[in-house]
């Protein structure tokens, strides 16, 4: 298939996914960060993924916190620790990556991750020139309902692409059913943490690693 873009998510797919336990202890660090010294344990473990605004707003009436500055400083603390993990070595590019160099198709980068997170492991691998565009969500409450599934990003980077057609390649079913919205096709990439993961969405392509777009893509 000749597509006229290829765009990518980002953890688990180019870079290493962040483990939950550096997430939860960011959680942790934003509620201690603004004077809240013993959070209830569900309320931190609800603000580490997939939350969603009205779990914001309902744990920050529990602490009289404003929800735009609570999720704002969560964001910085997540960013914080991803950024500590990439400096450790615990976090980095796949060695597939390079591959990448050899397509001649326009690319680009949409993630459910922070923008800043995204545009500082492109700086630091180096790697930002493979890439026309990449999105990361902002660090404000709207963003958390414009992540995928919503093909908002999507709709974004492809209008940057000036793309038709297009390829989304994803580790998560939310990947998958993102590309669905935004009517373009998808690929699933099985990463060892996605080795036996039985998908409950049909992808366009199952592949193994980014190698196997050189065939995909010719």
């Amino acid at each position: 298939m000749v597509y006229d873009a290829i765009v990518f998510d980002n953890d688990g797919v180019l870079v290493g996914r962040t483990s939950y336990d550096v997430l939860h202890e960011a959680a942790w660090d934003a509620f201690d960060a603004l004077s809240v010294a013993d959070p209830d344990p569900d309320h931190v473990e609800s603000m580490v993924v997939g939350v969603s605004p009205r779990q914001v707003e309902e744990v920050c009436d529990t602490y009289d916190l404003t929800p735009r500055e609570f999720w704002a400083m969560r964001d910085r603390t997540a960013f914080e620790a991803q950024r500590r993990e990439v400096h450790a070595g615990n976090k980095r590019l796949y060695d597939d990556i390079d591959v990448l160099r050899d397509l001649s198709t326009p690319m680009g980068i949409v993630s459910s991750n922070q923008h800043e997170t995204v545009e500082f492991l492109l700086d630091h691998f180096g790697v930002a020139d493979l890439f026309d565009t990449a999105y990361g969500r902002e660090p404000t409450i709207e963003s958390l309902e414009l992540k995928k599934p919503n093909s908002h990003y999507i709709d974004r980077a492809l209008a940057d692409l000036d793309a038709d057609t297009a390829l989304f390649v994803g580790d998560n079913e939310s990947d998958i059913e993102a590309a669905d919205n935004a009517g373009i096709d998808s690929a699933f990439i099985r990463r060892p943490h996605r080795e036996d993961w039985d998908l409950s969405v049909t992808p366009t392509y199952d592949i193994d690693g980014l190698t196997d777009l050189q065939a995909i893509c010719y």
